[in-house]
């Protein structure tokens, strides 16, 4: 397995924020993440919070704009933020658009024509990347969290709940909650996984948790919601998931916000409790 390339690091709140590339196995391309360590792996393996950001965003978008470090210094608590998509895959189209593509792979094993090739990136999150930066880095990979903000709250819910035994802990800042039900998530889904909408809602976050018949986990799944966010009404659709999870029988502290929207702003805010939840429950 290749090493990892350090591309740099910049010491903060005691401990130390990385950025790394490495030739990824799954994705058949090189792929970069982002890794803050922090001061308690200097004594110990540390758990840590997998965090998926959002459409057109990339791995240095959370670390530069969410301020988590600080607070995960003080739990102990590494965070590692993977790409959005895989970059130069060579696919026709792959940059003609904000919201399908680069930037956009929606976090899924994609399985049209052009894009099953390398747009893995539901495999390279759960057979590869926390494996990788285990083996190099002070993280405990039987402790590992995910959340994720928009696109990547919905990542974050669908891979919670088709990989209960990786991720211990999940939350979600405005997530797309049921994607075969929205304009981003139809699009998303036609285009990587094709015309069968039964396939669409193995990677609906809604539709995964109202199949189940007892709950994901014994912990809450905590969700942060913006009342002012402008894609609230036709994109990210949190009363489904809440109505499936009512259904499921499963926890879920779903808090909804007045005058907040769907940018980092809102994400910065929030953050902190979302670390601590995780904190708490992978211990």
């Amino acid at each position: 397995m290749a090493a990892l390339r350090l591309i740099s690091e910049h010491a903060c709140f005691g401990g130390v924020q990385r950025f790394f590339e490495h030739a990824s196995q799954e994705i058949g391309l090189p792929m970069r993440f982002s890794l803050y360590v922090p001061p308690q792996a200097a004594d110990s393996r540390v758990p840590a919070a997998v965090y998926l950001a959002g459409l057109t965003c990339n791995e240095e978008t959370f670390a530069m704009k969410a301020g988590a470090q600080r607070v995960a210094a003080e739990l102990g608590l590494a965070l590692i933020a993977p790409d959005t998509s895989p970059r130069g895959a060579g696919v026709p189209g792959e940059t003609d658009s904000w919201d399908f593509g680069t930037g956009a792979s929606f976090y899924l094993d994609a399985t049209e024509a052009h894009w099953a090739a390398h747009y893995r990136m539901e495999s390279y999150l759960a057979k590869e990347l926390i494996r990788v930066v285990a083996l190099e880095q002070p993280i405990d990979a039987s402790r590992v969290g995910i959340f994720g903000h928009s696109m990547g709250g919905h990542g974050a819910l669908t891979l919670a709940l088709r990989h209960p035994a990786l991720f211990k802990s999940v939350s979600a800042l405005a997530p797309i909650c049921a994607a075969s039900q929205c304009p981003w998530g139809q699009r998303a889904f036609a285009g990587y996984l094709g015309p069968d909408t039964r396939r669409w809602e193995e990677h609906d976050a809604s539709a995964l948790m109202s199949q189940r018949s007892t709950p994901l986990c014994a912990d809450t799944i905590l969700i942060d919601q913006g009342l002012a966010d402008q894609f609230l009404a036709t994109q990210l659709h949190p009363h489904l998931f809440e109505q499936a999870c009512a259904k499921a029988k499963q926890a879920l502290t779903l808090r909804r916000h007045a005058g907040y929207d769907h940018g980092y702003y809102f994400v910065s805010t929030f953050v902190a409790e979302h670390l601590a939840h995780h904190a708490k429950i992978l211990g």
